[in-house]
């Protein structure tokens, strides 16, 4: 579909798989250029796969997110250079809300 400049494109799609979207792959393009290695890259790598997976096909469920993104967490928590871009996705995440703990 071509758009005229200044047109935004009309969709129906859910605003926070739009976000989460958003923040998975800017994270991904950050990991992708960190140079340096460390332990859970990898661990790190398949989460965000998996949670663009989970975009691609309309609203993810709430458990799987949150079991991703703690994975994430505890792949790339302590590399102080992806900080930034992990607290966009958790912050993507909790817009789906989820089921009260306690």
């Amino acid at each position: 579909m071509l758009r005229s400049v200044g047109q935004r494109e009309v969709t129906d799609e859910d605003p926070r798989v739009t976000e989460l979207r958003t923040a998975v792959s800017r994270l991904r393009r950050e990991l992708a250029a960190h140079p340096a290695e460390f332990p859970d890259r990898a661990i790190a790598e398949d989460e965000l796969a998996a949670l663009a997976a989970m975009t691609a096909h309309g609203t993810p469920e709430v458990p799987r997110l949150r079991n991703s993104l703690l994975a994430l967490a505890g792949a790339i928590g302590s590399v102080s250079a992806l900080s930034r871009g992990l607290s966009q996705v958790r912050a993507a995440v909790e817009l789906f809300g989820g089921p009260g703990r306690g």
